[in-house]
Formats: structure tokens, C-alpha cells, sequence
């Protein structure tokens, strides 16, 4: 009989890839993944560090855990209770204390050890202390994760570079993930290629660096993304390639050049800039200048005269005065952004900003933040509306809300609502952008011919 996994993950796309694998790794252990925590026999909260009070969120949620698991144990079943992810890698001993029902702490970097994990819990009874494993390993878990099961889906994330060694002084990545590692091109290439047999058209690589990726080929030289994008571009039935997320520092001319010249890489690109302020971007250890940043964009969109940009900003970092934060709505008004995300500087202990001087009274902060975000939006529904009359490729991905109509993604990473029959799932399709809505486009179905079906599993997979 198979035992039940929940797994609750927070945080980033990389956290997504990283409860996946987590699944995978305990597949053979008899845990099938489930959708409610109250039947579960093993719940992982797979947690983020980035975000204001991150830590409190997840204690939170571990009290309303602890109730389920002496509901279950009154029944006479176990559960078992895994914090992983960078709360659990900063946290450590710290959680075992607050939380001493928690069985166990694992970091970002050690998931591949949970069965040894799983083992010693059991061996340890309902009175032993929680298993903790927050060592960075010398060994990367990539080399002992099982084969990716993959999934129904017709986009998935592959993990190509984790950690960073930019250091911004705002960022505890650094910390939690480690340094920059990055996965050889063989070990990436199989992976993709098992994604691609079981029906996935769109792969977005991943990186807390992405674009610092330096894995080795067989003859053990250093390949950039650019390369990298260039080799699984060449995988069939790999429709569309992304990656998420980039430092402007790596963006080289090889990269650009991906951007000209691969069709599958799609014109959309996250590029978080931070600050449109030279100060703060010293201040927050950066790298460039906003001038050095305005000039990839124009190498960038050179290349690729199409490409929609999205961005991260954080508005109140310690010191930045009103002409720094003009600064940076100068920058917006100049890049014009497909998509932001902008947030309130928060201190994140153990890192170098949480000390600096000047720290900005939350008042401003929810000012700055405020004008900010309705200049991003202002943005936003411009770039959307413009996409009224247009035609682009949707990838479906599945049904949406209403009986007759399918989800799927624009070339730019829209959401796009079309009416279509439930099978053409998996497809890409010609479709007219008919109207815009706050947060997505609707359109229709070009004639018949436009439809560009996916090969079954059982296809690829005998090709």
C-alpha cells in the first residue's frame, strides 16, 4: 500500500523543480504525492527565505501540522513532519528547538539524503530527536537524484545552476544555496530529453544565476547558457526554451546571440535590475551602473527586436533618498516593462544591508512602493493591450475555468483563454488576440491549419 506525500512549497520556481525532485527521490520509498496534509504520512514544507517575515510564516504553518499529526497519532497513524528548503538551511538547530515535532531539517542542498533521512527517523522512534542535515555536501546531489519521473504537464523547470557568488548585500541566497554550481551539459541534456519523451514542448531553465552557467561538456570545457540553449534547442519536440533568473553582470554576447539566432528560445526575459539609482546600486553591491544596465538592453532587444522584459525592484533599500527613487522610475519609464515585481526593502539577518545606516521609515517605503507599482501596471496593461489584433503561438496547457475554454502561454509569457476542445492540450496553436483583461488576453483559434499538434509520449518515446 502506498504511503502519502504532501509537499507544500514556497518561494521560487527553483523551489518548485526542488519539491519535484524531492517527490522523485521518495517514489521508491512507497510515497505517492497527495493533495491534502490531514491523510498525509509525510508533509515537507519546502520553504523560501526571501520574503519579510518568511520564518514566521513557516512556523505558522507547522502549528496548524502539529495538530494534524496528533489528530493522526491519536488514531494510531504516523506522520512525518520535513522542514527543507533556505528557512530550514538558515534556521537549523533553531527550528528543531521552537519546533520539536518537527522529524526533519533538511537544506536545499542535501534532499537527495532523504531516504537515508526517512531511515533514521524511523529508527529513531516517536522520542527521538529531529533528524537535522543542513551541511553543504562536497558532492553534488545532482549526481544522486534518480532519473526525473516528470510529469502530465507540457512545461516543466530544469535545474542548470544553483547558488551565487554576486553577494548582494540584500540577498541571503548566497547563504542558504551556496556557491555557484553549475550541472555538466550531459546531465542536462539527458534529463531534458526524458521530459521531452514524456510530452513537454517548453523547458525553462533554472538558476538562482542562470545566466552564470559554466557546466562542462565531455571533453570537460566550460559551456555557456548561450551554448547550453543551442544544444537543447536541437532536442526533439523542445518547442520553446526560457530561463528565470538572470544577473545583468552574465549577460555575455554569447547569450545575446541565443537570443538572435534560436527560435525555441522564447522573447521574453526576466532581468531584475533592483535600483535605477547608481548609489544604491553600489550600495547593494550590484556589479553595474543603471547605464551598464540600459546598454544589455539595447544589445539585448538589438538582437531580438521583439523581446518583452520583466524586472524585480525593491524600493526603501537603507539610504535611498527621493532623487534615488526617481532614479529608478526614470529607468522604468525608459526600459518600459512587459512585467515587474517590486517589494519594500526587509532586512534579512546575517546579511551586510541589515546594518547599513539610514534605513527608511515604512511610511515612505508604502509611498515609493505605491507610485512605483502603478507606473509598473500603468506598463503592463499598455503592453498587453498592444497585443490586441496580433498573432502569436499559444501553447496549451490545460482547460480553463469554463467548459470549452483552454490556458495557455504567449510567446511573452501571457496567460491567453481561448475556446478549443479539451484534446489539443499539449498543443501549439495560431491564435488571434482578441481582447485584454487585467492579468491576461483572450483570443480564438486561427483556421484548423494553424494547430500544431504534440507527439504522444508513446511517440517520442519509440522515435
Amino acid at each position: 500500500m502506498s504511503k502519502k506525500l504532501y509537499i507544500k512549497t514556497y518561494g521560487c520556481q527553483m523551489n518548485v523543480y526542488d519539491s519535484a525532485r524531492m517527490a522523485d527521490v521518495l517514489a521508491p520509498l512507497g510515497y505517492a504525492p497527495g493533495d491534502d496534509p490531514g491523510d498525509a504520512d509525510m508533509v515537507i514544507l519546502n520553504t523560501c527565505h526571501i520574503r519579510e517575515k518568511a520564518s514566521e510564516k513557516v512556523y505558522s504553518e507547522l502549528g496548524r501540522m502539529r495538530l494534524l499529526k496528533e489528530q493522526r497519532a491519536a488514531e494510531g497513524r504516523d506522520m512525518v513532519i520535513a522542514v527543507a528548503g533556505c528557512v530550514a538551511q538558515a534556521e537549523g538547530e533553531e527550528m528543531l528547538r521552537r519546533a520539536p515535532f518537527v522529524d526533519m531539517v533538511l537544506g536545499p542542498q542535501t534532499y537527495h539524503r532523504l531516504p537515508e533521512m526517512v531511515a533514521r527517523v524511523h529508527r529513531a522512534g516517536a522520542d527521538g530527536r529531529g533528524v537535522l542535515d543542513t551541511d553543504f555536501p562536497v558532492e553534488s546531489k545532482f549526481d544522486h537524484l534518480p532519473a526525473a519521473r516528470g510529469g502530465d504537464g507540457v512545461s516543466a523547470f530544469l535545474s542548470v545552476q544553483e547558488g551565487c557568488d554576486k553577494f548582494c548585500t540584500f540577498c541571503v541566497v548566497p547563504y542558504t544555496r551556496g556557491a555557484e554550481f553549475s550541472r555538466p551539459v550531459a546531465q542536462v541534456v539527458a534529463e531534458a530529453e526524458v521530459l521531452a519523451a514524456r510530452g513537454v514542448r517548453e523547458l525553462t531553465l533554472l538558476g538562482q544565476n542562470v545566466n552564470a552557467y559554466h557546466g562542462l561538456d565531455t571533453q570537460g570545457r566550460a559551456t555557456g547558457l548561450g551554448a547550453l540553449i543551442r544544444r537543447l534547442a536541437d532536442i526533439d519536440g523542445i518547442e520553446r526554451l526560457r530561463y528565470t533568473t538572470s544577473h545583468p553582470r552574465d549577460v555575455d554576447a554569447e547569450l545575446v546571440a541565443a537570443h538572435r539566432d534560436v527560435a525555441q528560445l522564447m522573447p521574453y526575459l526576466h532581468l531584475p535590475v533592483q535600483s535605477g539609482s547608481d548609489r544604491i546600486l553600489e550600495a547593494m553591491n550590484r556589479g553595474h551602473d543603471a547605464a551598464r544596465y540600459l546598454e544589455i538592453v539595447q544589445d539585448l532587444r538589438a538582437a531580438r527586436p521583439d523581446l518583452a522584459l520583466s524586472c524585480d525592484f525593491i524600493v526603501g533599500f537603507p539610504g535611498e533618498t527621493d532623487a534615488d527613487f526617481e532614479a529608478t522610475l526614470d529607468l522604468v519609464r525608459t526600459v518600459g516593462y512587459a512585467q515587474a515585481y517590486s517589494f519594500k526593502y526587509s532586512a534579512r539577518p546575517g546579511t551586510p544591508a541589515a546594518g547599513l545606516p539610514g534605513q527608511v521609515p515604512e511610511d515612505i517605503k508604502d509611498a515609493r512602493l505605491a507610485e512605483l507599482q502603478a507606473l509598473l501596471e500603468s506598463q503592463q496593461a499598455a503592453f498587453n493591450a498592444a497585443s490586441v489584433g496580433r498573432t502569436c503561438d499559444v501553447l496549451f496547457e490545460r482547460p480553463g475555468r469554463h467548459a470549452g475554454q483552454l490556458v495557455g502561454r504567449s510567446p511573452h509569457n501571457q496567460a491567453v483563454h481561448v475556446h478549443a476542445p479539451e484534446h489539443q492540450v499539449g498543443d501549439l496553436a495560431t491564435v488571434v488576440i482578441e481582447a485584454c483583461k487585467p492579468h491576461s488576453l483572450e483570443g480564438r483559434l486561427t483556421e484548423p491549419g494553424g494547430i500544431m499538434p504534440s507527439a504522444t509520449s508513446e511517440e517520442r518515446l519509440s522515435a
